[in-house]
């Protein structure tokens, strides 16, 4: 009974972190229209803000951790996950091409696998993991090669970018260690998108922010804000640190490969965009990635 429970409960984890990637890697959709109106630092705040009213509605109370340590954690969960993670890609994105940063931020579960390796206990790499990294980084390379590649070093918006992936590793590890305290997932995830928006605001001194009343409430605006909002953040970071606390860490990152996949599934029914066979092949091989990094080698038994 023990193991049929331990299957069960893992079946949840990967459905959480399933349902995360299948909202985010439908944001790009989103997050491009709302900057025909908005700065990314606004949509940033805009998205996260609807975001936490959302998660105090569903679990309207108080979180208190139990040491300065924990709410420290908090912090830098907030400042990773949300203020630098977005920040980092968003301006990458206005120095780099869409495909540099795309490939490069695909790169976080190789840097969630080092970084957890040597973190976290029982978080430990295997070789099924590289082989998986390999499989999938190449399948994103050859998605990316659907007619608008086009790979430029940018010294700047790809380091951003690197920047990008390493503190969502973070993130990632912070989220695990914060699981362990066994805290209502709901209320870790609206403190950790308080002080992602708190941590935000100084950067507002530096760009400065002037949202348009008129332009949230317009209907397009409004509907991707609120899918931003309430799915892509209140729900998904909550699916997400359900997904880390029961799987881990290294295992959850590996569903970032999907990102991509979602993203042409996405652009093919909302945005009517073809399919080319290249397409499709790198596809199929980011999935075969995702699988290849869940394989678990047996010791084999030594026989006499």
């Amino acid at each position: 009974m023990k193991l049929a429970a331990g299957h069960s409960k893992d079946l949840y984890g990967h459905l959480a972190a399933s349902v995360s990637i299948l909202f985010w890697g439908s944001t790009f959709i989103s997050s491009k229209i709302l900057l025909n109106s908005f700065t990314p630092i606004e949509i940033l705040l805009l998205r996260f803000t609807i975001g936490f009213f959302a998660l105090l509605l569903a679990y309207p109370h108080i979180l208190k951790p139990k040491s300065l340590k924990e709410e420290f954690m908090f912090a830098m969960a907030g400042l990773s996950g949300v203020t630098l993670y977005f920040l980092f890609e968003n301006t990458a994105l206005t120095y780099s091409f869409a495909s540099n940063v795309g490939i490069i931020v695909s790169i976080n579960p190789f840097f969630t696998a080092i970084l957890a390796h040597f973190t976290l206990k029982g978080e430990k790499l295997r070789p099924s993991f590289f082989a998986g990294f390999i499989t999938a980084i190449l399948g994103i390379v050859l998605i990316n090669l659907n007619g608008s590649f086009y790979f430029k070093l940018n010294p700047l918006g790809d380091t951003l970018a690197v920047l990008a992936s390493a503190v969502w590793a973070v993130y990632s590890v912070i989220t695990k260690k914060i699981c362990e305290k066994n805290y209502n997932t709901i209320a870790c995830t609206r403190r950790i998108f308080f002080y992602g928006i708190l941590l935000t605001i100084p950067f507002c001194l530096f760009t400065g922010i002037r949202p348009d009343i008129s332009k949230i409430v317009s209907g397009v605006n409004l509907f991707n804000l609120l899918f931003l909002g309430l799915g892509a953040s209140a729900l998904c970071f909550v699916t997400w640190g359900y997904a880390v606390g029961i799987l881990g860490a290294i295992k959850t990152s590996v569903y970032i490969y999907l990102n991509p996949v979602i993203t042409i599934i996405a652009s093919i029914l909302i945005l009517h965009e073809r399919i080319t066979w290249l397409t499709a092949l790198g596809a199929v091989l980011t999935m075969a990635g995702l699988f290849l990094s869940e394989i678990k080698v047996k010791p084999k038994e030594i026989t006499e």
